[in-house]
């Protein structure tokens, strides 16, 4: 078989089921490219239900681990990013759960605090005023979706921050695609619209590329 480089996993250069297949047939070292391919997206997810930075990371590298444990399970017409956004999920509801903070997810209003700033790291600008008023714009989106209730949040980050289509969000909800669209309508109309023209801007929720390394390694070590 031809050799596989990490590296392009970036690029997106290697298809999806081939990296799944090869993973199977007992190359786990590929894994890495799954890893890193989602890291954003799990990371923004997994984000809407936890506030704790540490325990978002347990959260994901669980959520890897039991994704490569069930590989075999997949679907390999489906999306991996779809499928692991929904272990994401039920790992962190199980958290809430554990802390007698959630009962349904229809159900449960989950606000945080005010001041509950996501550091972005690995931020790169072109000049300190620059990189402070884009620090405070992004500041001011983080806190204002942080305050939407969790339902709202999900739907609104998997959406408009992670670009995800309303048919995968409704597949990692587990709820209707017309559901699915009432939460979002509801999301924009709760938040500005100064805010939300902004939230367009990727490097809201960034997880950053020296965290990526790290929880890309842990989870390569444990498997």
């Amino acid at each position: 078989m031809e050799a596989l480089d990490i590296k392009d996993f970036h690029h997106h250069k290697i298809k999806e089921d081939l990296v799944i297949k090869r993973i199977l047939a007992g190359e786990k070292e590929l894994y890495e490219i799954l890893v890193r391919r989602n890291n954003q997206k799990l990371y923004r997810v997994i984000r809407s239900y936890l506030k704790e930075e540490a325990e978002i990371e347990d959260v994901m590298q669980n959520s890897y681990i039991k994704a490569y444990t069930k590989l075999y399970q997949f679907n390999l017409d489906s999306q991996f990013s779809t499928w692991l956004v929904r272990i994401g999920i039920n790992e962190s509801l199980a958290v809430l759960k554990k802390k007698g903070k959630i009962l349904h997810i229809n159900d449960y209003n989950f606000n945080t605090d005010n001041d509950a700033v996501l550091e972005i790291p690995d931020q790169k600008q072109a000049n300190p005023q620059e990189k402070m008023t884009q620090q405070e714009t992004k500041q001011l989106l983080e806190n204002a979706i942080d305050q939407l209730d969790i339902k709202y949040k999900t739907v609104y980050v998997m959406k408009e921050v992670e670009e995800m289509s309303l048919k995968e969000i409704a597949i990692a909800l587990n709820i209707s695609l017309a559901n699915v669209k009432i939460r979002l309508h509801r999301a924009k109309e709760i938040l500005k619209e100064t805010l939300y023209r902004l939230s367009s801007k990727a490097e809201v929720f960034e997880f950053g590329f020296s965290r990526c390394d790290r929880i890309t390694e842990s989870v390569m070590k444990s498997i």
